[in-house]
C-alpha cells in the first residue's frame, strides 16, 4: 500500500522495516477515539471555513460510516497499515475520493495520537474507577457482617493486639478510596486537548482549538504546542496510579494466601477462585490471589518501561514514544482483569470466626491491656510494661494464657491486681475499649463504614 507520507522519500520501505515501524497491531484498539477525534476535527475545519461546510459534512458522514462498519465487523482492520490514523484516512479517501484527503488539514499524527491516547485513558480511568467502587462496596458489605469477628492484628507478622475483621477489611477500603482519588486527579490532567498542536509548532490555519476540545469533552487545551505533542506525563501518572492500586491488591492477596493456608485457616476461598494440585489431592491452591500478586510486578514493569523510554528524549515528538501504548494498554487490561477477579473472590469467601478467635486467645494480644490496667492503678507505664512482659513469659513457660492465670499468681507480681483484672483483659472488652477514632470498637467501625459510604456517593 502506498505511503500517504511519500514525497520527500519514495515511501518504498522494506517489509521488515514496515513491520518494525507499524503500530497498527496494537493501536487499532483506539479506533473509536481516533474516529471521534477526526469527526470533531472535520467539524472545526468546516466551522472555521478552512474547508467548506459541505466537505465537512461529507467527512463526518464518511467517518461515521467507518466507525459503524468497524464496530459491526463489516470492515476489517488492515494490519499492513502503518497505524490506526493512516488506516482510517486511507479507507476514508478510498470511499470519498479527494475530499477524504482534506481531513488531515491543520493537524499532524503527533497531536492526533496524543489526542487518541488521552481520550482512551479518560475512558479507562472511568471504567477502572467504577470497578474500584464495586470492590469497595463488597468490602463495606463484608465489614458490616463481621463487626464481632475478633482476630489478632499483626505487626512484623507477630500477633500484636486484638482487632475485628471489619477493621482489617476497612483498612483496604481506605486504601482503595485513595486509589479512586489518584485516578480522579490523573483524569483531570489527562482531560486536556493536544489537538491543534500539529507536529510541534502549531499551524498557520485559523483553527479553533477550544471548539474542538469542547466537542470532545476536554476541559482545557495544551497551552504549549511543543509540550502538547511531547508530553506523556499523563500516561506515567495513570500507570503510577495503576501500580499503587496493584500494590494494594497484592498486599490483600498475600493475606488471603496466608489466611487460607492450613496454618491460619482464617478464611476459605470459594472453589470458583481456587485450583487443585495435579498430584496432591488434598490441595486447594489460591491461584487467583497468587496471580494478582504476580501481575503486580507486570504493571510495575509497564511503568518503568515508559519512564525509561521517556527519560532521554529531546523535544518534541520522537518515534520512541510509540512504545507508550503497549505499556499503557497492558497496565490497563491487567488492572481491570485483577479487579474483575478480586471483587467476587472476596465476596464469596468464607470467614472462620472460630479460628480467628482461637488465634487471638493464644497470642497474648491482650498484654498491652494488662499493662494499661496497671497504669490505671497508678503504676508508671514502663514498670507496667516490664511486669506484663514477665507474666507473659511465665505463661509461655507453664503453657497458660493470661485469661486462665490465677489471681494469686498475678498478685505475686504486683499487689495492684484485683478481681476486676479479668474483665479488663477479656478480648471483647479489649476491643470495645479502643474507642479512639479509627479503632476497632463498634462505634468506630460504624463511623468508618459511614465515612466510606459517604465517599462512594461522591
Amino acid at each position: 500500500m502506498a505511503k500517504m507520507w511519500a514525497g520527500r522519500t519514495a515511501g518504498d520501505t522494506e517489509k521488515l522495516a514496515d513491520d518494525f515501524n507499524s503500530s497498527m497491531h496494537f493501536d487499532k484498539k483506539m479506533y473509536r477515539q481516533d474516529i471521534m477525534g477526526s469527526i470533531a476535527h472535520a467539524a472545526m475545519l468546516g466551522k472555521q471555513g478552512i474547508i467548506t461546510e459541505e466537505e465537512a459534512n461529507t467527512l463526518i458522514a464518511g467517518l461515521g460510516d467507518i466507525l459503524a462498519d468497524l464496530t459491526s465487523g463489516k470492515l476489517l482492520f488492515d494490519d499492513s497499515a502503518e497505524d490506526i490514523h493512516m488506516f482510517v484516512e486511507q479507507v476514508l479517501t478510498a470511499r470519498l475520493g479527494a475530499v477524504g484527503k482534506k481531513l488531515h488539514t491543520a493537524r499532524s499524527r503527533n497531536d492526533q495520537v496524543a489526542l487518541d491516547l488521552r481520550m482512551y485513558l479518560r475512558d479507562e480511568v472511568d471504567a477502572i474507577t467504577e470497578k474500584i467502587v464495586g470492590f469497595v462496596e463488597v468490602l463495606v458489605k463484608k465489614a458490616e457482617a463481621y463487626t464481632n469477628f475478633i482476630l489478632p492484628g499483626y505487626t512484623h507478622m507477630q500477633r500484636a493486639q486484638p482487632i475485628v475483621f471489619s477493621q482489617h477489611l476497612l483498612a483496604y477500603a481506605m486504601m482503595l478510596l485513595r486509589d479512586i482519588d489518584r485516578f480522579s486527579d490523573a483524569r483531570a490532567r489527562i482531560n486536556v486537548s493536544p489537538i491543534g498542536c500539529c507536529a510541534l509548532a502549531g499551524t498557520s490555519y485559523g483553527t479553533d482549538r477550544h471548539f474542538e476540545a469542547d466537542q470532545l469533552g476536554f476541559t482545557d487545551i495544551c497551552r504549549n504546542s511543543i509540550d502538547g505533542v511531547s508530553d506523556r506525563d499523563f500516561c506515567l501518572e495513570f500507570m503510577s496510579a495503576c501500580s499503587i492500586l496493584m500494590m494494594h491488591l497484592s498486599r490483600f492477596s498475600e493475606e488471603l494466601i496466608l489466611w487460607s493456608s492450613w496454618e491460619f485457616r482464617f478464611i476459605e476461598l470459594s472453589d470458583a477462585y481456587t485450583t487443585g494440585s495435579s498430584i496432591m489431592p488434598q490441595k486447594k491452591n489460591p491461584d487467583m490471589a497468587e496471580l494478582i500478586r504476580g501481575k503486580t510486578g507486570r504493571v510495575y514493569g509497564d511503568l518503568m518501561a515508559l519512564l525509561t523510554t521517556m527519560k532521554g528524549l529531546p523535544l518534541a515528538y520522537n518515534k520512541d514514544m510509540q512504545e507508550d501504548k503497549e505499556s499503557v494498554f497492558d497496565a490497563t487490561e491487567t488492572v481491570r482483569m485483577c479487579l474483575d477477579v478480586m471483587t467476587p473472590m472476596i465476596d464469596t469467601m468464607t470467614v472462620r470466626s472460630d479460628r480467628m478467635r482461637k488465634a487471638a486467645e493464644e497470642g497474648f494480644i491482650n498484654a498491652t491491656d494488662l499493662a494499661d490496667y496497671l497504669v490505671r492503678k497508678g503504676m508508671p507505664f514502663r514498670d507496667a510494661y516490664r511486669v506484663s512482659g514477665s507474666i507473659v513469659a511465665e505463661c509461655i513457660r507453664t503453657g497458660s494464657v493470661l485469661e486462665t492465670l490465677t489471681l494469686e499468681t498475678y498478685r505475686s507480681y504486683s499487689n495492684l491486681f484485683s478481681g476486676d483484672l479479668y474483665d479488663a483483659i477479656d478480648l471483647s472488652a479489649c476491643v470495645a475499649k479502643r474507642t479512639s477514632e479509627g479503632g476497632p470498637s463498634a462505634a468506630s467501625i460504624k463511623a468508618q463504614i459511614s465515612y466510606v459510604k459517604e465517599k462512594l456517593k461522591k
